[in-house]
């Protein structure tokens, strides 16, 4: 069953930390199952506050996408997202 990892970008605290992460996001997902689904494009807020972006990512099972977020590849990239933005990050399996 499809799994997706969401990513919701509260705000941003270091615009060059977030600009390392963004450019080396990319090579962390080789070798992985992987589907970008959405990417920071436009929102229409229902409700709630607007986050600053949205990614969607799709993986064929929850292990798929925990085995991609615990890599030790994309571990190190992750970092630079730490400490330039607060982010909420879950992983939903599909129906």
């Amino acid at each position: 069953m499809s799994a997706y990892i969401v990513f919701t970008r509260e705000n941003t605290t270091d615009q060059a930390e977030l600009d390392a992460y963004m450019k080396a996001v990319a090579p962390t997902f080789d070798g992985h199952p992987v589907r970008i689904l959405a990417a920071y494009g436009t929102q229409d807020v229902l409700e709630g506050a607007a986050p600053e972006g949205v990614v969607i990512v799709e993986f064929p099972t929850m292990a798929h996408a925990r085995a991609w977020y615990d890599s030790p590849a994309y571990q190190a990239v992750a970092q630079h997202r730490h400490r330039g933005s607060a982010y909420r990050v879950v992983i939903v399996q599909g129906a």
